[in-house]
């Protein structure tokens, strides 16, 4: 009984350990396997060079009180954009999908004093930090 179940034993590893494929097949399938990995990461790369949006815009506040952050601006049709963020004290709040251009922003502080002023020219993601100067 034992001389069959070492025979059997025998057989199936025999078939097992067989090499199911050789060396040349394996380098092929891995140079596939990574060309075609870069194509999507090359189409990915230049949709968003091309976007006429940004993926998202963040803003931190570093501030000792909660903060509203409103930007204001124009998209391509000249149709205005107003976005208003409220943000506590050492936190972070983002905007996503926002169209590329420039926009005119305001910091005011809970007392509603304008805390800064200005305008920013959005073209890229970017995490603007509202700090003590």
């Amino acid at each position: 009984m034992k001389a069959k179940i070492t025979v059997l034993l025998c057989t199936l590893s025999y078939f097992f350990s067989f090499a199911q494929s050789d060396l040349q097949t394996v380098l092929k399938g891995g140079e596939l396997l990574i060309s075609g990995l870069t194509i999507f990461k090359t189409s990915k790369e230049t949709t968003k060079k091309d976007s006429k949006v940004i993926e998202s815009v963040c803003v931190k506040n570093k501030l000792v009180d909660k903060i509203t952050f409103r930007i204001v601006g124009k998209n391509e049709e000249g149709d205005e954009i107003k976005k208003e963020l409220v943000i506590q004290k050492d936190g972070k709040e983002c905007l996503f999908v926002l169209p590329k251009g420039i926009y005119t922003y305001e910091v005011v502080l809970p007392n509603k004093d304008i805390y800064k002023k200005g305008e920013y020219k959005f073209v890229e993601e970017v995490v603007i930090t509202i700090k003590d100067d």
